[in-house]
């Protein structure tokens, strides 16, 4: 059965002015002579350049980047070249057109053939041609729309096709990172866990910001929280270098000042400028929950929140430098009691130096942190609400998306024996977080 003609050879081409020229390359063998180009008219200001080539080589040599497309009549012979190598099933026509195709990824491709060959020509888009002709109804108007609307949907082919890389190659970035978030290992541990994860690049889940938290054998719960200056893909890489090194070597049972020491030494190693550093902060919580010991390499203290007190920042007095500052660096180990029920935040400067409101050079600060999260709690959000709303309220004072990495991290002990629906015994992978609920839009400001 005849495969009917496409209806788009019988709309009329749309006549625009300022159309750029346009180069054809015609590959047609015509001993007799009787194949001729018609005159082609210049619609709408567009000339029609013409090149020939009577065979495959000498198509190849005349294939520069300025040919916007290609007139292959289907009635060329096929060379060696397209018989011997491509193992290509169907009619001998079709491999040479697959041959051109081959050679011409990114030209438009216009088939020629014999009027009573409707199959073959219906079969040649199929394959990739953009349309076909017949010999018999060529003439210039015809082939100059012809020509133009080959060249005008080979470019809207090329365009969805790096449309759909541009985005499997998104979604793939996206597992990648997502992967690369980190996982706590706090089995057999009766602390609660939860984080939430804001990168400041656009369309990214992973940033310059890292964090982890590991349980080792003798009972010890350690957390880190820690951020690489800067906000793209090298330091996203090289913050998730750090967290590697930090878990491995806690796991193998560095702690305090020989892990941050080893830590510089693997950012001065990865890093790729002696400009590049990063701010560490790295608490040790004991077997029994009540005590810990606290590093601060340049990076701001945490936040506890004890059992009916209002929280407050832990000592910052004494504290170290910024891993790969100083070549010698030390930092000490200071101990903390921290009770018998208690949260413990840790977080990157990315949630306390976006701006409050209108005002360009005023940041919300450790200060305003403080008062912010002792309000929430007030309003009896703990855990994961607690973290959602902290996140969305300095998005809302900054007025729109934070452009700084934010990374937030809480550890919860609760002894007062109200623990109820909210115990968690397993540590799932955190969430990033998401934008601000309608509810919390109506939070009064600081």
């Amino acid at each position: 059965m005849p495969v009917p003609v496409p209806q788009q050879r019988a709309v009329p081409a749309v006549e625009t002015t300022h159309v750029a020229d346009l180069t054809l390359l015609v590959i047609e063998d015509d001993p007799a002579g009787t194949f001729t180009v018609p005159e082609l008219p210049a619609a709408a200001g567009t000339r029609v350049r013409i090149r020939t080539a009577r065979n495959l080589t000498e198509a190849a040599r005349l294939l520069t980047d300025d040919v916007d497309c290609i007139l292959l009549d289907l009635a060329l012979p096929p060379s060696s070249e397209t018989r011997a190598g491509e193992g290509v099933e169907g009619p001998a026509e079709l491999a040479t057109l697959k041959h051109v195709l081959r050679i011409a990824p990114r030209h438009a491709v216009l088939a020629l053939t014999a009027e009573d060959d409707t199959e073959l020509a219906a079969e040649a888009v199929r394959v990739g041609a953009q349309d076909y002709l017949f010999r018999g109804e060529l003439d210039g108007r015809l082939l100059t729309r012809a020509i133009r609307y080959a060249v005008e949907r080979k470019r809207a082919d090329v365009a969805q096709h790096q449309l759909t890389e541009s985005k499997l190659r998104a979604q793939e970035n996206a597992r990648l990172e997502r992967g690369l978030l980190p996982t706590p290992l706090l089995q057999g541990s009766d602390l609660r866990f939860a984080a939430r994860y804001r990168p400041g690049r656009s369309r990214a889940l992973l940033g310059g910001d890292f964090y982890d938290t590991v349980r080792t054998p003798d009972g010890t719960v350690h957390a880190m929280i820690g951020d690489v200056c800067g906000h793209g893909p090298d330091e996203a890489a090289l913050g998730v270098e750090l967290r590697i090194a930090w878990r491995a070597l806690t796991l193998a049972g560095l702690c305090g000042d020989e892990l941050l020491s080893t830590l510089q030494q693997v950012l001065e190693h990865e890093r790729e400028s002696e400009e590049i550093f990063a701010t560490l902060c790295t608490v040790d919580i004991t077997p029994d929950g009540r005590h810990a010991g606290l590093c601060l390499a340049g990076h701001p203290a945490p936040l506890i929140a004890r059992h009916g007190r209002a929280a407050q920042l832990l000592p910052y007095e004494n504290g170290g430098p910024a891993l790969g500052l100083l070549p010698r660096a030390r930092w000490p180990r200071r101990q903390v009691e921290l009770g018998g029920s208690w949260s413990l935040m840790m977080y990157t400067d990315g949630l306390i130096e976006g701006r409050v409101g209108a005002n360009e050079t005023q940041r919300l600060g450790q200060d305003g942190m403080v008062a912010m999260i002792n309000r929430q709690l007030a309003e009896g959000l703990t855990g994961e609400a607690l973290l959602e709303a902290a996140v969305a309220e300095v998005r809302e004072l900054n007025g729109g998306e934070l452009t700084d990495d934010v990374a937030v991290l809480l550890l919860d002990r609760d002894r007062s024996g109200n623990r109820g629906r909210s115990r968690s015994t397993s540590f799932p992978r955190p969430r990033p977080a998401s934008a601000p609920s309608p509810a919390s839009a109506q939070r009064p400001p600081l």
